[in-house]
């Protein structure tokens, strides 16, 4: 009996083990398959969506918050374009143009005092030059710049500007400007009609301004620096201040108002430390801001507006009256006249179709829009709507009316 068990045993045990190898290879034959006809796919998707909506909210210090000190800086200059095809400034009312026109050539060597009055040439104009001077640019740089009209010129398209020192605030020259003009503008005239695209009497030229002098700013020589957030707040600040922390050290940063970070950078690589911060993401916070645009009828609404428990009504009333004048002819061979029979026809409509509609408490800004919108009120109507909710204290939010 002890031998009969024990080969009763051996083969349950055999019998086993074949139907586990038999699962397993069915079951790594059904994968495969599911991977092959694009469960390989899926799975992807799955996971970038996922891994997208983790990383969705966050967004990298550099994209919402500056290094004070860093910035650039605004020059200004005043210069002639020459080259017009006729478009240029009247010499008789612009006399700026003449005076500076006169005051060139004399620099070069050409005297036109005594013929002034004779000088009625329409191929120049008068222009303003601006331009941003980036941080850091170095002498010999070459940087963008804005032509625009000063005078009464039509068109600067094919104009050169002649060369233009560039001031900043100082009243020192830091770049000087030269080049083709290009206005990506078409001005076509004619007798009875004309046709403009663009704005013919402002254009650009790249890279049209050499830089003759550096503002100095050395920021690796720096033990403590500020970032400044582009939109100020306090959660986003302190978010900002707990990243670097974490990434330099326990004690690196701090945030000292809604609007800056201090970082200490004793004894560390500033550049290196820099290149760090600014690639750390953090998730930024905002306020509760409805801003309305009533001349165009644009509403934004930020994420995180709530609307307390409050029941809306639209409805406007509209009569329009129509007239609609009739002739009316006298029979045939008759002493009657022809005349004019007015016909007035008078519509009113109340709205009576529209309903009350009721908003639950703390509702986000998806449900507000979703509400107003199954009413039937359009933005002009809705900014009057959200201006009287505001007013009964039902809007948790600041309204801002431009």
């Amino acid at each position: 009996m002890d031998v009969e068990w024990r080969k009763s045993a051996r083969l349950k045990w055999h019998i086993a083990c074949v139907f586990h190898i038999v699962m397993k290879r069915m079951w790594q034959a059904m994968v495969y398959t599911w991977l092959r006809c694009g469960g390989f796919l899926a799975l992807t998707v799955i996971f970038l969506n996922l891994l997208g909506g983790a990383a969705a909210a966050q967004v990298r210090i550099k994209d919402i918050a500056d290094v004070e000190g860093v910035r650039d800086n605004q020059l200004v200059g005043y210069g002639l374009v020459v080259g017009l095809n006729g478009t240029g400034d009247k010499l008789d009312s612009a006399v700026f143009t003449r005076q500076s026109l006169i005051g060139m050539l004399e620099r070069l060597g050409v005297n036109t005092r005594d013929q002034e009055s004779k000088l009625q040439t329409k191929n120049v104009a008068a222009v303003m030059v601006t331009a941003n001077l980036p941080a850091f640019v170095r002498s010999g740089s070459r940087i963008d710049i804005a032509v625009s009209a000063l005078g009464d010129a039509k068109d600067l398209t094919g104009g050169t500007l002649l060369v233009t020192p560039l001031l900043a605030a100082d009243g020192e020259v830091y770049a000087v400007a030269q080049g083709a003009i290009a206005t990506a503008a078409i001005a076509v005239r004619g007798a009875n009609a004309s046709v403009t695209r663009g704005v013919p009497t402002a254009g650009r030229i790249a890279n049209g301004a050499t830089v003759e002098k550096e503002v100095g700013y050395q920021i690796a020589t720096k033990t403590a620096l500020r970032l400044g957030l582009r939109n100020p707040d306090l959660t986003t600040a302190r978010r900002i201040a707990a990243a670097i922390n974490t990434a330099l050290g326990s004690s690196a940063a701090k945030a000292t108002d809604p609007r800056s970070v201090l970082i200490d950078l004793a004894g560390r690589d500033v550049i290196e430390a820099l290149a760090r911060i600014s690639e750390l993401r953090v998730q930024p916070d905002s306020a509760a801001i409805v801003v309305i645009d009533e001349a165009s009828g644009t509403i934004v609404m930020g994420s995180n507006v709530r609307v307390s428990t409050v029941a809306i009504a639209q409805g406007n009333l509209t009569i329009r009256i129509t007239e609609t004048p009739e002739v009316s002819q006298p029979g045939p061979f008759s002493n009657g006249t022809t005349t004019t029979v007015g016909r007035t026809n008078v519509q009113i409509d109340d709205s009576s179709d529209r309903k009350l509609g009721i908003l639950n408490a703390n509702v986000t800004l998806r449900d507000l829009v979703a509400s107003l919108n199954s009413l039937g009120v359009g933005p002009r109507d809705m900014i009057t709507i959200l201006q009287s909710i505001k007013a009964a204290g039902a809007l948790q939010a600041e309204l801002q009316v431009r």
